[in-house]
């Protein structure tokens, strides 16, 4: 089984989850519907974006067992947010909800548009992507997968789902940073291009 398959019965299994614990638990407030709204296109955009630009790293194949245990659980520990939120019916203040959408849409927007971007500009060119979403930040698309899952996170208003997206973020998303620095290197430009982005957050100031 792909890897990338693994990931997309993932995505796909979102809605329908979250949907069965608004039934299970009786919980059709604005709060579990806005969830609902978020994580579902996310979902949905991550499937588009899956056959229009792949991720050529998801493409190695792995034994369905492997693919199970080592990919599609780690990945389910995300379904804790929205049963966290919805089997406790929280309620959140309207500033904490729009933080969260502030969060969410500033998320999918360094996501996918450095993902598009990054696929189209390889497409034509090998090298290094100095411009556009890259020119101060390394990994655009890490930043921006991080604010989602923090909306996430921040919607459950519990520890638990922060604690997961740490785990991915050092165990996951560090190390690929890391290596595809380790990658980079092999172009002459890199060491200046480094000094000026930030290897997750944009370097606003620059010398």
């Amino acid at each position: 089984m792909k890897t990338t398959t693994t990931i997309n019965i993932h995505k796909a299994l979102v809605t329908p989850i979250v949907l069965g614990l608004m039934w299970f638990f009786h919980n059709w407030s604005t709060e579990a519907f806005i969830y609902l709204a978020i994580h579902g296109s996310y979902s949905i955009l991550w499937l588009i974006k899956d056959s229009l630009y792949p991720d050529k790293r998801f493409e190695e194949k792995q034994p369905v067992a492997i693919a199970i245990i080592f990919i599609f659980l780690p990945l389910a520990g995300y379904y804790i947010a929205p049963y966290l939120l919805i089997s406790r019916h929280i309620t959140l203040a309207p500033p904490l909800i729009a933080f969260v959408l502030i969060l969410y849409i500033f998320g999918i927007f360094f996501h996918y548009v450095s993902d598009a971007q990054k696929h189209y500009t390889l497409q034509s060119r090998k090298g290094l992507i100095e411009e556009g979403l890259f020119a101060r930040t390394r990994n655009p698309n890490y930043l921006g997968e991080i604010m989602i899952y923090a909306a996430y996170a921040t919607m459950s208003q519990h520890w638990l789902p922060f604690l997961i997206l740490g785990g991915w973020v050092f165990g996951f998303f560090v190390r690929n940073m890391l290596s595809k620095d380790k990658s980079l290197s092999r172009y002459p430009q890199f060491a200046e291009y480094k000094r000026k982005t930030g290897l997750l957050f944009p370097k606003v100031f620059r010398s």
